[in-house]
């Protein structure tokens, strides 16, 4: 047994005889990144050199799972945050004998789900990465997970130096420590160099330890290659309790091949076929005589059944009863969790705008908050996510596009998130542009496999949150800061790709479509024209996407033309997703939506000033 004492934390020890396993399963990672990266033409193989060793003692003498079942729930979870380097993890799927060793020279090609950066398309991935800064959060939400289902699994998550720059890894840093994740284990594969010079603090391990010590975490500084620190350090971060562990780890890029190790320049660059030859053959002269076979993967128990999910009451709104859609919101993920063990809910301080506080009164053991950090939160709503929950992450629209790229990913991952905003649109009045939500839809909109909800009152909120709970992928849901008349009866049914129909006429000269708080608007808009003789369609887009596209079509043909009205900017919103569906039919849009940028006001006031008024539709119409 090797002695620890030398790192300066527990006495802990490691098994000697499992070195020279360890460090030939580096070498055949780091020869296997090589040959996949040369036959693609492109990739990161001196990124994978410098991690080689950490993953190996990650996969083969620490991580508890199921080679064949890599989505077992109770199994460790490794996040390959630095994702450029995922011809490292495919060859160690393949080293255990998940993926054919000759079928990763696939890599990058179309035909091949061993894509450039990892993707969920893989079974062993929970969440796309690739976009730097994100793997972390990410890691926290699988190890929430672990704690709300009461298990001891891992969660590890491979960083590099260089994306310690992004500040979402010190938000995802921060609420680790609150948290107290001892299940959670950062391991930084600190090679000191980025893509166009050396990375912020280089090898400086103490400018390194700093920083996370800063934040909470229990840092222990080794040398990335010292296959028998690496495990030593894996033991302490396992025994360290009530805090995170990050492992610092020096470590050359390239590491193996004199050619290129520590050397600038090769950044994204694959060996051509004459170099490859060399480093190989550099590299297997590295292969140790082997004592011992290597011990096999430790399993993870039997997983318990997870609760069916029971039926959401009924909501129990009376009809004009006035409330605001982001109270509804809160009312509704309340009950939603008490009839499903998978709910879980996640705040950035504002539970007692958007009424998430709700949910937390009666439910607190799933409630996280993770104050103003909105991509930590997303990120770890998408960890959890891809380990079974059904995160509901909520605050102000407006922030979320603070979140964006994590968004983008949770897209990319295909995960189950359910995104709320409230507060959007200058319907929220006073609080002026900075807090105006104009653009959420045409963030959530460009993702291919989002779903986008807008409902307009409190019964359609609740019934479009159960159907969020059954529809698996990521959605979003905008709610509203005015209050507003309830106008279904609580028996009503809102299917996803919906849409309702709620004044029509066989005499009806336009269709008026409308979504939240601008089809009361419409729906004055209509009662006024009315008066004067004049009929028009009113129809409820509560889903913007997917769209009903038939129903629209019918529409534009019946009455001639269409009109939608959105307070969202003319750009991604209900105009975009109309004028989308009905094109093919030849039917052509008028939009109304905020053109400039608005400024501070009352609500009426500025819905009027910015063309989205009952008297603005009234105008269009008589166009």
């Amino acid at each position: 047994m090797f002695p620890r004492s030398f790192l300066g934390g527990l006495q802990l020890s490691v098994d000697v005889s499992l070195l020279p396993n360890l460090k030939n399963i580096a070498t055949r990672l780091r020869i296997e990144s090589i040959r996949a990266t040369t036959a693609a033409g492109s990739g990161h193989p001196t990124s994978c050199q410098s991690a080689a060793d950490l993953t190996a003692a990650l996969f083969f003498a620490e991580m508890r799972f199921d080679p064949e079942h890599p989505q077992h729930p109770l199994a460790d979870r490794l996040v390959l945050s630095k994702g450029h380097a995922a011809p490292l993890l495919y060859a160690a799927w393949a080293e255990v004998g998940f993926i054919p060793r000759e079928r990763l020279t696939d890599l990058r090609q179309i035909t091949s789900d061993l894509e450039g950066h990892p993707t969920p398309r893989l079974p062993f991935v929970d969440v796309a990465t690739g976009s730097l800064g994100q793997g972390l959060a990410a890691g926290v939400g699988t190890a929430l997970n672990a704690r709300r289902i009461e298990s001891d699994y891992r969660t590890y998550v491979l960083m590099g130096d260089g994306e310690t720059a992004e500040g979402s890894v010190w938000e995802a840093a921060s609420v680790a420590h609150h948290f107290a994740l001892d299940a959670i284990c950062a391991l930084v594969d600190v090679n000191a160099l980025g893509q166009s010079q050396a990375t912020e603090f280089a090898h400086d391990m103490e400018a390194h330890r700093r920083r996370w010590d800063a934040f909470g975490w229990h840092t222990v500084v080794i040398d990335g290659h010292d296959m028998a620190a690496v495990l030593a350090a894996l033991a302490e971060a396992r025994a360290t309790k009530r805090r995170p562990t990050v492992i610092l780890a020096r470590t050359l890029k390239g590491k193996g091949v004199s050619s290129v190790e520590g050397k600038l320049g090769w950044h994204g660059r694959p060996f051509k076929p004459e170099e490859a030859v060399k480093a190989i053959a550099e590299l297997e002269v590295q292969l140790e005589p082997e004592v011992a076979p290597t011990p096999p993967v430790p399993r993870p128990p039997a997983p318990p059944a997870e609760p069916t999910p029971g039926s959401m009451p009924a909501p129990s709104y009376r009809l004009g009863e006035q409330v605001a859609t982001r109270e509804a919101y809160g009312t509704a993920i309340a009950k939603l969790a008490s009839v499903d063990a998978r709910v879980v809910a996640l705040d950035a301080d504002v539970k007692n705008s958007s009424f998430s506080e709700k949910f937390e009164a009666a439910h607190a053991d799933r409630f996280y908050e993770f104050f103003i950090a909105e991509q930590a939160m997303i990120g770890a709503a998408m960890g959890l996510a891809a380990r079974g929950a059904v995160p509901f992450p909520s605050t102000f629209a407006t922030f979320l596009t603070r979140a964006a790229d994590f968004i983008r990913m949770a897209a990319i991952s295909d995960v189950n998130v359910k995104l709320a905003g409230s507060h959007a649109g200058v319907s929220i009045g006073e609080d002026g542009p900075s807090q105006m939500a104009l653009e959420d839809f045409a963030m959530t909109t460009a993702q291919p496999n989002f779903t986008v909800l807008c409902p307009a009152d409190a019964v359609s909120t609740e019934r479009l949150i159960g159907e969020m709970a059954r529809h698996h992928g990521p959605m979003y849901m905008r709610t509203s800061r005015p209050k507003t008349p309830v106008i279904y009866d609580n028996d009503e049914a809102f299917p996803i790709g919906g849409l309702k129909v709620l004044r029509q006429s066989p005499h009806d000269t336009a269709t008026v479509i409308a979504a939240g708080v601008t089809l009361f608007e419409a729906l004055e808009a209509h009662d006024v024209l009315k008066a004067e003789g004049v009929s028009i369609r009113v129809i409820d887009l509560y889903c913007i996407q997917p769209v009903d596209r038939q129903a629209l079509v019918d529409a534009g043909l019946d009455t001639g033309r269409l009109i939608t009205v959105e307070d969202h900017y003319l750009a991604g919103g209900i105009g975009d997703a109309v004028s989308r569906a009905v094109a093919e039919a030849g039917l052509t849009v008028t939009r109304l939506a905020v053109d400039e940028i608005p400024r501070s006001g009352k609500p009426d006031e500025l819905i009027d000033k910015y063309g989205i008024s009952a008297r603005a539709i009234v105008e269009a119409v008589r166009r």
